[in-house]
């Protein structure tokens, strides 16, 4: 018997309204303890089988006056008293249940004195004799359908609160990341911008046109890192556009020392890629090998896709360098921290020595 769907948080401007469903509930709860009644007289030998019939309408009758009345009386009670008395609610449950117990055994004595199965002086006769078996029975019961119902109830609220708390976590976790990715990501686009305006500056007094030309592709890098900001993920395939626009810009600056070739399938333009990624590995080739070496440098950029994993490689004939040096605050270090924020442990960056060139290596899920 479900006393009130507000169980726990009572608003005494409105009494709870129970479902014919409660009602229900409640006479069958009723016909069940009837017929429990029943075996245990018959076990006892107190009424023979013979009679079982008869004496289980009468149980039945005595159950149904009985549960109804305590299930208005018991609502009513949980919904006024558990906050406000939590350890004295059960002494008025115990009391309800006197109460209720006492109409129901009246009332259907009435109903009997009225049918007459049983004689006017014999009324109170009949209430002494059930009633104090009525009351125990409808003590042991009620009881352990409210403890039943309070625990069910502070069960369904504790996994509520705690869905509740893992959703605000998950919530408060994905504003950090991307707070985090955010800020991680600002960081590139300074030094983005400065190193291509210094490219332009030093075309302005050689070739003017070029210069120009430059400062188109530059509003294309411009338009892609701000839109950029606003995912976490980009195609491939404009990922490589901004590498080519970025390469072009640098030659501008290197002429033949910067050498690149560009080997990705076409299937993979439209896989999703951290922005900016892939020309991070390509500045740092241009950074630290082309503008470090007269002869300057090849940079080839690779892609496939094994299995479910998609993987980026950029390579150069340089010298190399270990991902111990990589410092937070270098290119390749805002890279790794990217990647840890959009997958986990499922991204990686790895460097390798292969066949005199170096070559690191962008991994994560496809």
């Amino acid at each position: 018997m479900t006393y009130s769907n507000n169980f726990g948080k009572p608003d005494h401007r409105r009494f709870p309204k129970l479902s014919a469903g409660n009602y229900l509930r409640v006479l069958l709860i009723a016909a069940v303890v009837a017929i429990i009644c029943m075996a245990i007289f018959i076990s006892l030998g107190k009424i023979r089988l013979s009679q079982a019939g008869v004496h289980l309408a009468l149980s039945l009758v005595y159950s149904i006056f009985i549960a109804l009345p305590s299930m208005l009386v018991l609502n009513w009670i949980g919904f006024r008293y558990t906050e406000k008395y939590p350890r004295l609610v059960f002494l008025y449950y115990a009391a309800a249940l006197l109460v209720s117990t006492s109409f129901g055994v009246l009332a259907s004595n009435l109903v009997f004195l009225i049918a007459g199965i049983i004689p006017r002086n014999a009324f109170w006769i009949e209430f002494r004799v059930n009633f104090p078996f009525s009351f125990v029975v409808a003590l042991v019961v009620g009881l352990s359908i409210i403890t039943y119902e309070t625990l069910r109830f502070k069960l369904q609220a504790t996994t509520l609160e705690l869905r509740t708390k893992q959703v605000e976590q998950e919530r408060a976790y994905k504003l950090l990341a991307e707070a985090q990715l955010s800020s991680l990501e600002s960081r590139i686009h300074p030094h983005f911008l400065f190193n291509t305006l210094n490219s332009i500056a030093a075309l302005i007094p050689s070739d003017p046109q070029r210069a120009e030309d430059t400062v188109g592709k530059l509003a294309s890098l411009l338009r892609f890192s701000l839109s950029a900001n606003h995912s976490g993920l980009v195609p491939l395939s404009q990922e490589l556009k901004i590498v080519r626009d970025y390469l072009e810009i640098e030659r501008t600056r290197f002429g033949s020392r910067l050498r690149y070739q560009i080997a990705v399938p076409d299937e993979l333009g439209e896989v999703r890629v951290p922005p900016l990624a892939l020309q991070s590995l390509v500045e740092n080739a241009v950074k630290h090998v082309v503008a470090q070496r007269n002869q300057g440098a090849t940079i080839s950029i690779d892609g496939a896709k094994i299995d479910d994993r998609v993987v980026l490689a950029v390579s150069d004939d340089g010298p190399g360098f270990t991902l111990s040096a990589i410092t937070p605050e270098h290119g390749l270090g805002n890279l790794i921290a990217r990647l840890d924020l959009l997958f986990g442990g499922e991204g990686n960056l790895e460097v390798t020595h292969e066949k005199e060139r170096t070559v690191v290596r962008l991994s994560f899920p496809a």
